[in-house]
């Protein structure tokens, strides 16, 4: 009997899906664009190290945007990498001839200078702040108590929303945690109540409304108050370091107060007229909340003391940045906090998104400190200058305030909008004789909250109301359009002269 010899075929391996194909693209995506951004030659005036560091920070820009890895590794891979290559991307060749120069120390001084900036503590310690409100419950509180009061129409609903949100910005730094983490969870709830449901026609009903004026609402107030949106903050450091002007969180709010007040009294109305809600009345929220609130039970010790701890803040914020640095006076709040019991040791170990961002923002400072360092920001001012050589310095601030405005179509991430393009166009209006730098300054910096409305990815809640199935895409972009158009306007017509005033 003759034996038929087997032979095992080798185990089929499946070809990648498309979602891996997307991923492997995005995630070469960066290192292709530094590369050819390296090969491209040095333009005239500007050294050979500069061009080269500007090429791995847009390679890191790019990372920022499409994200195939988490932001705070791409940022820091752009820290190591410039850091390991200092002698090509980072010191010119007079700092490296130097017999006292050690390269490695100032290369690693570099790399880890972000960690020490106050800035990013400040952040950090706000995050805090934004753990006592979720672990304590009194965000929960404060906008269901507004819900309970001004919910029986859709109208004063919408206005609910918007100051639940108002009350939570000064002490929020994230809008995604603030407003997708506080706010959305409670106004979910809210359009069933009517028959509203998501990806249904009776949608329209009142979810998309709530929806809308949700993230909207998230938007104004993420410029109304420095401490509200954590690139605001970013935004903060870079002024102080190109310019040298110094924004404290009073100057800030009274920078945009007119303005914002004129569009939290005035949006939810916008929005009840561009996306009416079908229904207009309705005894059935005060109610729901009123059933909420009782089972929160009365306000508790944790609850008191973090209100008073956050005033505390607030008024030191304000008020005493003579005498302590803001950063300082977070930590201090901190600290009471986890003496009293507010929070306790592993709430902070164990805060993600906290450290995440400090990680982010630590080496996102270093990175555009490092553009200001290698003499790139300058060059780039000096260009951008003789563009706009002979036009009138009213007229030029303009035109830099709408590109950087619709420039953030670009972007997926305020963030990495603020890193890639403020520090250039901050230059820029430097440049230009006659620009009142303290009014632009402001303006550039107040006008990175409202951006985000204008697409449905330009600010950290968009993804989450836009995925809500309250918000259609064609209705999104629309509006988005709409709102974005009108913030900006009103901005360069409200905003801008009333800074004239001010300084």
């Amino acid at each position: 009997m003759n034996k038929v010899s087997t032979v095992s075929e080798p185990p089929k391996v499946a070809p990648p899906s498309s979602g891996q194909k997307k991923h492997l693209i995005m995630l070469f995506l960066p290192v292709v664009i530094a590369v050819l951004l390296l090969l491209v030659p040095v333009p005239a005036g500007l050294e050979p190290y500069a061009w080269h560091f500007f090429a791995i920070f847009v390679g890191v820009i790019v990372g920022l945007v499409f994200e195939p890895l988490p932001g705070a590794v791409i940022g820091l891979t752009g820290v190591v990498v410039i850091a390991l290559c200092s002698q090509w991307l980072l010191f010119s060749p007079a700092e490296i001839a130097n017999p006292k120069f050690k390269m490695a120390t100032e290369s690693f001084k570099w790399a880890v200078s972000g960690f020490s900036n106050s800035t990013v503590w400040l952040i950090f310690g706000a995050f805090m702040f934004a753990a006592g409100y979720d672990k304590t419950q009194f965000g929960r509180r404060l906008a269901l108590i507004l819900v309970k009061y001004l919910g029986r129409r859709s109208l004063t609903l919408g206005y609910a929303i918007t100051f639940a949100d108002l009350l939570l910005a000064p002490f929020t730094p994230s809008n995604t945690a603030r407003s997708g983490g506080t706010i959305y969870p409670i106004i979910a709830n809210l359009p069933p109540l009517y028959g509203s449901l998501p990806n249904d026609p009776s949608s329209r009903k009142i979810g998309s409304y709530l929806m809308w004026v949700a993230i909207t609402a998230a938007c104004i107030t993420s410029s109304m108050f420095l401490s509200a949106l954590a690139p605001n903050l970013l935004a903060l450091a870079l002024v102080k370091s190109i310019v040298g002007f110094d924004i404290s969180w009073g100057t800030w709010f009274l920078a945009f107060l007119p303005l914002g007040v004129l569009l939290i009294l005035t949006m939810p109305l916008l929005a009840y007229l561009f996306y009416p809600p079908e229904v207009k009345i309705n005894d059935e929220v005060p109610r729901w909340a009123s059933s909420e609130l009782e089972k929160l039970g009365k306000l508790k010790r944790n609850e008191i003391l973090l209100l008073v701890f956050v005033c505390f803040a607030l008024l030191m914020w304000i008020f005493a940045t003579a005498w302590i640095e803001p950063a300082m006076a977070a930590m201090l709040v901190v600290v009471l906090m986890l003496w009293t019991g507010v929070l306790n040791w592993n709430d902070i170990v164990s805060n993600k998104p906290a450290w995440n961002t400090f990680a982010w923002f630590a080496t996102l400072v270093a990175l555009a400190d490092g553009l200001a360092r290698v003499g790139f920001i300058a060059w780039l001012g000096a260009q951008g200058g003789q563009l706009l050589e002979g036009i009138k310095p009213e007229v030029a601030a303009v035109m830099l305030l709408v590109a950087f405005f619709l420039l953030h179509y670009l972007f997926a991430s305020t963030t990495a909008h603020t890193t890639a393009l403020l520090p250039a166009v901050l230059t820029v209006a430097a440049s230009i004789p006659g620009i009142n730098m303290p009014v632009f300054c402001l303006m550039m910096c107040t006008s990175l909250g409202v951006m985000g409305i204008i697409t449905p990815y330009g600010t950290g809640p968009s993804p989450i109301y836009y995925g809500s199935g309250y918000l259609p895409t064609k209705d999104y972009w629309r509006l988005g359009t709409i709102f974005g158009f009108i913030f900006l306007c009103a901005l360069m017509l409200i905003g801008y002269p009333w800074m004239v005033m001010m300084f």
